[in-house]
């Protein structure tokens, strides 16, 4: 339901026959939740061959002793799914017969599958053949008893979770998704530069820190770059072969009179003092900071470097270029999937051409600036085009690997000139996305005109809702859709369940990633909620790994997790718990009731290898130079015979690929490295922070996904 008007006094409910609400007693009426400023929501599964629902919307207030305000009209009847008849609006008496209320109603089916329906204990025992660890089922649910959770005055939580919130420390930027693209630096600052933190070798999820601060970025208009002289101490070059049919060339001088060394792109070999040695630049060069690049996913590694050595020069830079009507999520897509491949470890920036042309035009042009018919228009348009397209390439030229180009690009004339921009510099593939579902269409447009700034000095909502859809048909006529290069179709993907994705022409590793990760991706609104184990034995005593058993007070928070779990998912029948393989996560979800628990082993904790079960201090003496290398480098360490943080990147890619696919509240259980990788991720936070993120224990931390992107709030149980 949606009212832009409606006060937060009143709250949108549902009540009716069986089999969802089975009461038509108001009281008893189910809440619809806030899914945006002006929009609730309702969901809930039930067989396809369900009997027919009859229901009603009515307006329930906050105080109580207020009458509740009911949905005017004939009873609303959902079969199969959908609603019979029209989808009408519905309409609410206030005050009287003073004043009305109207709401905009949606209806939306999905077919749900085994796994998310899990909670059914019968479809549990009917679809799954669980091995065992320790004698726990990997996928088990406990069945509440009769008498529910024990609710003891130590272990039950009081009815108010905000009492429990507590500020994040580093959330996520909840402005609108445009504003986060990489900044215009060729209207901000006449030959401004590109920097990166972090250089990346061979797109491997190992980046390689830069203590080499570049004089100039911009390489193809010098010939030379001077660099530090002690930045190489211990410098390396990627993806060293022989070959005598390279196009390009690297030498390093050492001048006379100059503190450094020079970078020359002429033709020649790579010199280092006395000795020299052919060197392809089809990898780059890497300047270490006195450690050699990591060993990081051996099959991620080979893919890479297969890519890049055996690519063309210009495949070894990839533009996502963005192709679609306006409303159709394309921002929203370009965000999660720079936030993706930033966390796997590949340099990537969203540019967004929206933001250069509010930079240097304003942000009052109305729908006739985007008229077919309007050349001053489309020359303006084309030009921060242009501009968005060559701070791209200068980016990539100074170490970035991926673009995403965020843009309607919306006529074949647009996209020869990206084409024709990129060529020997970058390889392009289009994304575009597709929608034909009317309802979510109007669902974006409104969001857009909360949210952009296109619209912020517009003081009638209704007038910017008109402007923006005049904006949308003029770009409907001149649309032509992509059937040149490569391209990746998104077609009603938004809604998940019968879309589809198209792919034409895309090989290589990465591109094949950027697919799977599309396919699985949507926009359905759920919470995720991640907590560390109860306090173990090994948290009491400082030691490192170990599989122990929970302490006291680990036991504690288990039964008041557990107490929270049942009273924020109480509507979510569909919500699953995730653990790993040690009984410490185990353990702490064993109170929980009603819910479906599936154990991951790449939810396990680092591996801590030889140093399992020792104390800092003990690790400090016995072996001294492992805790200066581990203190040096938290991110690359890796524990003897054991694992490093980008290790664990690497193996929950499968996590996280899963936890986009879900459309049902994921509870993850598990250790404070691995839910620092995970919290990465969400908050788009850099690889270089990951191991000095804060991971309290007994403490959760909710993401919500949906529409809006990704908002972050913590409850803090224990002390």
């Amino acid at each position: 339901m949606e009212n832009a008007r409606i006060s937060g006094d009143l709250v949108p409910h549902v009540y009716g026959s069986e089999p969802i609400i089975g009461s038509w007693d108001p009281s008893r009426a189910l809440a619809m939740e806030r899914e945006l400023a002006s929009m609730w929501e309702l969901s809930f599964v039930v067989p396809p061959d369900h009997e027919t629902l009859d229901f009603k919307f009515l307006l329930k207030p906050k105080d109580a002793a207020t009458p509740c305000i009911i949905e005017e009209g004939p009873t609303r009847l959902l079969t199969g799914g959908m609603l019979e008849g029209d989808v009408r609006i519905a309409w609410f008496k206030v005050n009287g017969d003073h004043e009305a209320l109207e709401f905009r109603v949606f209806n939306k089916a999905d077919i749900v599958s085994p796994l998310d329906l899990a909670a059914s204990w019968r479809v549990f025992k009917e679809n799954f053949q669980p091995s065992k660890v320790r004698g726990i089922p990997d996928v088990s649910i406990n069945v509440a008893p009769a008498h529910g959770i024990e609710d003891t005055s130590d272990e039950s939580l009081e009815l108010d979770l905000e009492h429990y919130v507590i500020p994040t420390p580093t959330a996520p930027p909840s402005e609108y998704a445009a504003n986060l693209a990489a900044n215009p630096a060729s209207l901000i600052q006449t030959g401004a530069l590109w920097t990166n933190d972090m250089l990346l070798s061979d797109g491997i999820q190992s980046p390689s820190s830069a203590s080499a601060d570049f004089e100039d970025h911009n390489y193809r208009n010098k010939d030379k770059v001077a660099l530090p002289a002690d930045s190489f101490k211990n410098l390396q070059v990627s993806g060293i072969v022989e070959s005598k049919s390279v196009d390009t060339f690297t030498t390093l001088q050492k001048q006379d009179g100059q503190k450094g060394l020079f970078v020359d792109r002429g033709v020649g070999s790579t010199k280092f003092g006395k000795s020299s040695s052919a060197c392809s630049l089809a990898s780059g060069l890497s300047f270490g900071t006195g450690k050699a690049m990591p060993e990081a996913a051996g099959a991620v590694a080979a893919a890479a470097v297969a890519d890049r050595l055996h690519g063309s020069k210009e495949d070894r830079k990839l533009a996502i270029v963005l192709v679609g009507l306006p409303a159709r999520g394309k921002t929203f897509t370009a965000v999660k999937l720079t936030r993706y491949l930033r966390w796997l470890g590949h340099e990537t920036r969203h540019f967004n051409v929206g933001k250069y042309r509010r930079l240097k035009h304003g942000t009052n042009q109305s729908a006739d600036f985007f008229r077919d018919d309007n050349p001053e228009g489309i020359e303006a348009r084309n030009e921060v085009a242009a501009l968005a397209m060559e701070d791209m390439i200068d980016w990539m030229h100074g170490g970035g690997q991926v673009g995403i180009f965020d843009a309607t690009n919306s006529t074949r004339k647009r996209r020869y000139m990206l084409m024709k921009m990129a060529e020997g510099n970058c390889k392009i593939i289009f994304l575009e996305t597709i929608c034909n579902d009317q309802n979510i269409i109007e669902r974006n447009v409104r969001l857009k005109i909360q949210q952009s700034p296109d619209y912020a000095d517009q003081p009638d909502y209704e007038a910017g809702v008109l402007d923006f859809k005049e904006r949308l048909a003029n770009y409907e006529k001149v649309y032509e859709p992509v059937q040149e290069g490569s391209y990746i179709k998104m077609i009603d993907m938004v809604k998940g369940q019968g879309g589809q994705l198209q792919v034409n022409n895309i090989s290589g590793y990465l591109p094949g990633r950027i697919v799977f990760f599309l396919v699985n991706s949507h926009l359905t609104p759920r919470p995720i909620l991640l907590t560390r184990h109860g306090e173990s034995l090994h948290n009491v005593r400082g030691r490192v790994g170990g599989d122990t058993v929970l302490s006291e007070d680990g036991e504690l928070y288990a039964k008041k997790l557990a107490n929270f779990i049942e009273k924020r998912l109480k509507s979510e029948k569909t919500a699953s718990i995730w653990t790993s393989t040690l009984q410490r996560t185990i353990l702490t979800a064993s109170p929980i009731v009603g819910f479906p628990k599936i154990q991951w082993r790449a939810l396990d904790e680092v591996n801590s290898g030889v140093c399992d079960g020792m104390t800092y201090e003990e690790i400090k003496k016995i072996m001294p130079e492992e805790y200066e290398s581990r203190k040096k480098d938290k991110l690359r360490y890796r524990y003897p015979r054991g694992e490093s943080y980008l290790d664990v990147i690497q193996r929950l890619e499968p996590v996280i690929i899963e936890l986009e696919r879900q459309r049902a509240p994921v509870v993850v259980i598990s250790h404070q490295a691995v839910l620092r990788a995970l919290y990465a991720y969400f908050a788009d936070r850099p690889l270089r922070e990951v191991p000095d993120i804060e991971m309290p224990l007994h403490t959760i931390i909710e993401i919500q996904m949906g529409v809006t992107g990704v908002e972050e709030k913590r409850y803090k149980l224990m002390d």
